[in-house]
């Protein structure tokens, strides 16, 4: 049997990169998929593909900065699929190459406002629906950013770091009530975020020297690490911190 037959998930920025991935392979093992962002026209794109294998799949376009968007996300979901079981907040922006003292206040308050409270918009809105279904499981997707120090982010980092610590407090809170939660950490993905940096082999190159496999990573690869998290097989998995990085933070 698929490993989330009967489930419905809903996926934050599921219109590319990992989030794409995520959604793509969610409604393959069997689970109705809601993914939400800020371009209709790549949502459409992304459940149009998942249709034409047979998966079900909703767009919810808008922002997860939107309070209103975030309910209407998780109302949606509910009034199609019947309930929500897997929250994956994927959404998120980065800001990179400027250390503090170059950065203003818009900018730090910008990664904020989407990696953190986002997050917290989206999770407040879905968790009554899990508590209704009678558990569930989020799987927050942050960073190596937030695990080691790294050049010229110093906005992103610190959000990554206050979803870390914010994953921990859910699945302290929640999980008498069924309700897991995990954070994932990549390193390098091959993702539109990624692109400028990838686009330079020269960077690219120096980057990769920290990689123990030498090779970015692929959003699928992330995607199938979501997937045991978001599945039964994780039932005895709740607050952990799951790097996926080539074994960058090994050494």
């Amino acid at each position: 049997m698929s490993r989330l037959h009967g489930k419905v998930a809903l996926i934050t920025g599921g219109n590319a990169g990992i989030g794409e991935a995520i959604a793509t392979l969610f409604a393959q093992e069997g689970a109705a998929v809601t993914i939400t962002g800020r371009r209709k026209d790549r949502l459409e794109r992304v459940i149009g593909e998942i249709g034409q294998r047979g998966g079900r799949a909703l767009a919810v376009a808008g922002s997860v900065t939107d309070e209103t968007h975030a309910r209407e996300a998780v109302a949606q979901t509910v009034r199609t699929f019947g309930r929500l079981d897997i929250l994956v907040n994927n959404a998120g922006i980065g800001d990179f190459g400027k250390k503090i003292h170059e950065m203003d206040d818009a900018t730090w308050q910008r990664m904020l406002d989407v990696n953190v409270t986002g997050v917290f918009r989206m999770t407040r809105a879905a968790i009554p629906e899990m508590l209704k279904a009678g558990g569930g499981a989020i799987i927050n997707i942050s960073s190596v950013a937030s695990l080691v120090g790294l050049p010229m982010l110093p906005a992103y980092a610190a959000s990554k770091g206050a979803l870390d610590a914010l994953t921990r407090a859910i699945a302290v809170d929640y999980a008498a009530q069924g309700i897991r939660c995990n954070v994932v950490n990549p390193g390098l993905i091959e993702t539109p975020m990624a692109e400028s940096l990838l686009s330079d082999p020269a960077r690219t190159t120096e980057v990769l020297r920290q990689y123990l496999i030498a090779r970015p990573g692929k959003p699928e690869e992330v995607a199938k690490l979501v997937l045991y998290l978001a599945s039964d097989d994780a039932s005895w998995v709740t607050g952990g911190t799951f790097t996926i990085d080539g074994g960058m933070t090994a050494h």
